[in-house]
């Protein structure tokens, strides 16, 4: 099966579709570009499932290389033939092929090479022939006892050929592959541990179908192995095993039948039994890392594309207790206004000095928002900016989740933004940034250091990593960025840039002005033609005379854009109105052909012509936070809150409700259904009312519902 149809197979696309799109890919187009600019060519599949494709795309070749190099290998030994080339050719995974090859792979010194170095293997045939059915076991076995290689007795002639056998067993392709199934559909993952207490109590005592097992619970289980707390195995009744082994080897009534039985039996349970257990928890640890890596980039991609606070001067305050809450004024363009320390909590004995000062800030810089981190004594700050607003009527404010605000105070792209400022004054801007504009500022910071995943640390970094740098590729293209105020870390995300182009974005910008057009980013140092192509329609210059360069339009298409708005009566982009109406009163697939472009193109056009450069992610909700929640002494059962999501893990959702630990929804308790992920009910940064359900200061823990108690 070639790479399309494989493509084709398994995302139920056309083969068009598939080839078209693997052109794509092959000319160096990035995954935004192709999602938004060649909807013709790939049929309008969304970002995400481009992605999928690319990611299988890229499996699928490796998949392939692998296997011609095995034929290689197999060709060079001299025992490739068309059987076993059609085998290779019908391997569909990678432990298929590496079963195929495995009695051909060289191999390290082992009983069974041992044994073959002793003449042993016609034995070891003649035992598997299991046709001898009178005499001895030993009268066949002593013309194969030769001191001069090392066979001494018939005892280590038979212990050799059953090496050999078992070597031989365990190496076959089709008995692992149905071994393998009997793993999956029977064999149960379990652990034990204790006697102390530790977070891994739950597993202490444990065993799971393997088929049925949750990845929060392997990843779970492999944390509390490494950390020593428990030991972990794959159960599976042997005989489960042995019958399939039997049943293919064993021929009762030969008198060589019972050497085969147990050469068998050591295959299993010194070969296959370990190499099958490490494969089936290397599988289950391999699902459950990719079932959490999606649950972190979904997370990842709600938090990104929460609205924004647009053109507001927004005072942030991060909590704190001992050094101060520490407060940054910053305005709509994201400029540093001032920063100061203040200590607005009662034992702090300067409350009225604080709320004069916060009230002078809000009055001096024309105030409308307030942020405050949800961190140590952040909720005793939220009463205090309550409390202060009651005489500053007019502005608002909302708890911002300040989840890797010390990672990025105290990162390289800080201190070049902020050289002299203080780092714990770093995070209150970063805070301030956040409310403004969630994307362009959690871009600066390590997804993985945000907060919204689970078990990140045991995940393969480079997995993550890529995954999660495609979830804010594909959000940043989405909203798009304005090339004279964007920083170089939001612009490296920009389709067709990269680290080094962004820099340079941004040193030619310091040095030359704002940029006055898209066409002025091709006097970029080492920006060409076929960058230019992939970022230019993601990039917004609001300071162009051209609308077209605020918008979403890409420069291939200012010319068909221009020709349509004069089909349509218009002198330039400049003076439109009733667009969408005066399209309308032509067939859209005429109007199209006579323009030379396809429906989606068309479509894209008029919908940026109708809003230029609008931004996808809509109007921020408003927070409501209670105000007389500030500990866990507050809560009480069947308490009404109200809170907002902070992460959707596999067992339920962790919800920020007004005290210092986040409650807990389990997954049982949010839908009346049966749902097989949090993440159909809520996603992060959604607000909502939820239920207390129980309060365990001794462990720290709060349990929440989403439908009210009965």
């Amino acid at each position: 099966m070639t790479e399309a149809q494989t493509i084709c197979q398994e995302f139920s696309i056309a083969p068009w579709q598939a080839d078209n799109l693997i052109e794509l890919l092959d000319e160096g187009n990035t995954l935004p570009f192709i999602a938004r600019y060649r909807k013709e060519r790939h049929g309008e599949l969304d970002d995400q499932k481009l992605r999928q494709i690319a990611e299988r795309l890229e499996y699928v070749r490796a998949l392939n290389k692998r296997r011609d190099d095995i034929r290689a290998s197999l060709s060079s030994q001299g025992v490739l033939d068309e059987a076993l080339s059609a085998k290779l050719g019908a391997a569909k995974t990678q432990a298929e092929l590496e079963d195929i090859y495995r009695p051909y792979k060289p191999k390290r010194k082992t009983r069974a090479s041992v044994a073959r170095e002793k003449g042993l293997e016609p034995l070891a045939a003649i035992l598997l022939l299991q046709n001898k059915i009178s005499g001895t076991l030993e009268d066949l076995i002593w013309p194969y006892v030769d001191e001069e290689k090392g066979v001494n007795t018939p005892e280590e002639a038979l212990a050799g050929a059953k090496d050999i056998l078992a070597e031989q067993f365990s190496d076959d392709a089709d008995i692992r592959k149905r071994l393998r199934a009997v793993f999956l559909e029977r064999g149960k993952l379990a652990s034990r541990g204790g006697p102390d207490d530790s977070i891994y109590r739950l597993y202490y005592d444990y065993a799971e179908p393997l088929r049925s097992v949750a990845g929060h619970r392997i990843l779970a289980v492999n944390r509390g192995e490494a950390e020593g707390y428990l030991k972990v195995r794959v159960e599976l009744d042997e005989r489960d095993a042995l019958d399939i082994l039997y049943a293919a080897f064993v021929r009762p009534g030969s008198i060589t039948s019972g050497a085969v039985r147990e050469a068998a039996e050591d295959a299993y349970a010194r070969l296959i039994f370990p190499s099958m257990e490490r494969e089936a928890r290397s599988g289950l640890t391999e699902r459950a890392q990719d079932s959490s890596i999606r649950v972190f980039a979904e997370n990842l991609r709600n938090l990104l594309m929460q609205p924004p606070v647009k053109g507001k001067t927004v005072l942030a305050l991060d909590p704190g207790i001992r050094t101060g809450c520490k407060a940054a004024v910053v305005d709509g363009a994201s400029r540093v206004l001032e920063t100061a320390v203040i200590y607005p909590l009662p034992e702090q004995g300067k409350v009225a000095a604080a709320k004069a000062r916060v009230l002078e800030m809000i009055k001096k810089y024309n105030i409308t928002a307030i942020a405050v981190g949800n961190g140590t004594a952040g909720r005793e700050t939220e009463r205090f900016v309550a409390e202060t607003l009651k005489s500053a009527p007019n502005v608002g404010y909302t708890i911002v989740n300040e989840a890797g605000a010390s990672v990025y105070s105290a990162s390289k792209i800080a201190a070049e933004e902020f050289p002299s400022m203080d780092v714990s004054l770093r995070s209150a801007v970063s805070l301030a940034r956040r409310l403004q504009d969630p994307l362009a500022e959690l871009v600066k910071i390590d997804p993985k250091a945000i907060g919204v995943g689970q078990y990140q640390h045991d995940m393969k970094e480079a997995q993550l990593d890529a995954a999660l740098g495609g979830v804010v590729e594909d959000c940043v293209n989405a909203v798009g960025v304005d090339v004279n105020t964007a920083s170089a870390p939001l612009l490296s995300y920009v389709a067709g840039i990269g680290p080094a182009l962004a820099r340079n974005i941004v040193a030619y910008r310091e040095k030359s002005g704002p940029f006055g057009s898209r066409a002025e980013l091709k006097l970029v140092n080492k920006l060409g033609n076929k960058a230019f192509e992939q970022c230019a329609g993601f990039l917004r210059v609001p300071e162009s005379k051209n609308p077209l360069d605020r918008s979403a339009v890409h420069p291939e298409s200012y010319g068909v854009t221009e020709a349509l708005l004069r089909k349509l009566g218009y002198k330039s982009p400049r003076d439109i109105d009733d667009i969408r109406e005066k399209a309308a009163a032509y067939p859209e697939d005429k109007l199209a052909g006579e323009l030379g472009i396809g429906l989606p193109t068309l479509k894209d056009i008029l919908s940026e012509l109708l809003k230029p450069g609008r931004d996808p992610r809509g109007d921020l909700p408003p927070v409501v936070l209670r105000t007389d929640i500030v500990s866990m002494d507050d809560l009480t059962p069947g308490m009404e809150v109200k809170g907002t999501v902070r992460n959707v893990v596999d067992f339920g959702a962790f919800v920020d409700i007004g005290v210092h630990r986040d409650g807990l929804i389990h997954i049982s308790r949010l839908a009346k259904r049966r749902i097989s992920h949090p993440s159909e009910v809520l996603k992060v940064g959604e607000n909502i009312t939820c239920y207390v359900v129980e309060v365990n200061k001794a462990r720290n823990q709060i349990g929440l519902s989403l439908l009210p108690l009965s």
